[in-house]
Formats: C-alpha cells, structure tokens, sequence
C-alpha cells in the first residue's frame, strides 16, 4: 500500500475500534436512540450535497434505510447499552457469516467446507461472550446487537440487489431518511428528550458529532477508497483489527474487564468470522480467475 492508504487503513481500523466506546460515553448523557436519531442527523447534513437521485424506486431506498438504519442501529445501540464495548463490538461482527446465509438463500451462492467450520467458530466464540447463560452479560442486550449485526447483513443483500450505486449518494438518502424514523421510534419508547437535550455537555455532544461526522461520513469515505484501490481480501481482514483495538480501548478507557472468557471468546469469534471472510474472499477471487 502506499504510505497514504496505510495512513488511511490506520485511520479506518483506530475509527471503528473507537466507535463502541464513544457511543458509551454519549450513552451517559443520551438515550441509545435518540442519540442515533442525532448522529444521523448530522451525518445527513454533511452529506446533503450527495442527494440526487438513484435511478432506484424509492420504496426500495426507504426500505434499505430501515433495514440498515434504522433496525440495524436501533438494536445495536440499544444492545451496546447494556453490555460491555469491547463485546457488543466482538458480536457485531457476526453480520459476516449471516451476510453468507443470507447469500446461499437469496442468490444461491455456495458455502465451503472452510466457512462452515468458520460459522461454528463464531458463533461459538459469542456463546462464550455472553457466558453461555451464566449471568454475567445482559443476554438480552447480548441478542439485541446479534440482531443488529443480521439486519446489518440483511441490508448488505438488499443494497447488492440495488446493483450498481454511488454509495455516497445511498449514505446520503438513508442517513436523511433513518433520523426522523429513529426520532419517532426514540419519542415513543424513550422520554426526557428536552430535558436531555438541555442537560447535555461537551462530552455528550462530542460524541454524536464524531459517530456522525467522523464514524459515518469519515470512516466510510476512507473505506471506499481503499476498497476502490486494492483486491477486497487485502482490504476487508483490517475490518478485523477494529473490534480488537475496541476490546483494549474500552478496558484502558471505559476499566472494562479484561478477562479470559473476553479475550477467549474474542478471539474465537475473530478467528472465526476471519476464516468465513477470506475464504469467502478467495473463493470468489479463484472463480474469476478460471472464468
């Protein structure tokens, strides 16, 4: 890579292994929903000169910003209050093997023996994150980031069904659409807003500005671009390192404990959602090769 695309790859993974641990910090001042009703308001002013059309129906726009937006960040965020960062950052990253699945049952694509044994990793290596039913994670938080990162993956289908898109320009649609849905959402099963809105310092509003403006817009406009220069399974194992780097963060940061049913369970899942996507990877680079 050239020294700027590294400077970029650092970026991105000290970015998304940040990300877990800012939204906690704006959970003390905020709601998990209202706080993404925010952070996608601020994303979406940022990205308002993108706002053009998408040669797409808009039903089908309106449904990709519910799936991704806001289902996905709804349970996530909602999911990330109740448990530990470094956690909810490890399960997260499940939407890789549900994205599989879902391929196999949607578009008829074909796993191999290597994913398989990979699905089985992960979802194991989460077991063990939530204590296998021993008490000592919330499950029900546990299950409500498990849910995010399926709809996460459910969205990934449906953006793939869209075909071929500027993805700034579909950033821009469902970040403007998914913050009022997650504002009426928020008013219905959360309340104090005003209040909250008032109360709110520095610490607080620092934290919707950098998961609006630095990890939607910024993180993903590095992550295009390095997608855009270099082969997907050179690119797509850095996204690994970003939940890794959260598990140290929230432990130094958040005095999150850093225990060996974390790092067991951690590394069991990465393990195991790193074989599911560079083989997957592989795969697909070895079947263009020989078409």
């Amino acid at each position: 890579m050239r020294p700027l695309d590294v400077a970029a790859a650092v970026a991105v993974i000290a970015i998304w292994g940040t990300n877990f641990i800012i939204a906690k910090i704006g959970f003390a001042q905020f709601p998990p929903l209202l706080m993404t009703s925010l952070r996608f308001s601020v994303a979406a002013l940022v990205l308002a000169p993108f706002l053009k059309p998408l040669g797409r129906p808009m039903s089908q726009i309106v449904i990709v910003s519910l799936t991704m937006g806001t289902i996905h960040f709804g349970l996530m965020f909602t999911g990330l209050s109740g448990i530990e960062a470094g956690t909810a950052a490890l399960t997260a990253q499940l939407y890789v093997p549900f994205s599989v699945i879902l391929a196999c049952v949607v578009f008829g694509e074909r796993m191999n023996v290597s994913q398989v044994g990979g699905m089985v990793l992960a979802f194991a290596g989460v077991a063990i994150l939530g204590g296998a039913g021993g008490g000592e994670t919330s499950l029900v938080h546990l299950f409500m980031v498990v849910g995010g990162a399926f709809m996460f993956a459910l969205g990934n289908i449906q953006v793939k069904r869209l075909g071929p898109v500027n993805p700034f320009v579909l950033n821009a649609w469902v970040t403007l659409l998914a913050a009022p849905q997650l504002f009426v959402v928020s008013l219905i099963l959360e309340d104090g807003h005003w209040a909250t809105l008032v109360a709110a310092d520095w610490r607080g509003w620092g934290a919707v500005l950098f998961l609006g403006l630095v990890a939607t817009v910024v993180g993903l406009a590095l992550w295009y671009r390095l997608l855009g220069r270099y082969p997907v399974n050179r690119v797509v194992p850095l996204s690994l390192l970003g939940p890794v780097l959260a598990v140290f963060v929230a432990a130094a940061v958040l005095d999150e404990p850093l225990g060996l049913r974390t790092i067991g369970g951690g590394l069991i899942t990465i393990v195991g959602v790193a074989i599911v996507q560079v083989r997957g990877t592989l795969s697909t680079a070895g079947k263009a090769q020989v078409s």
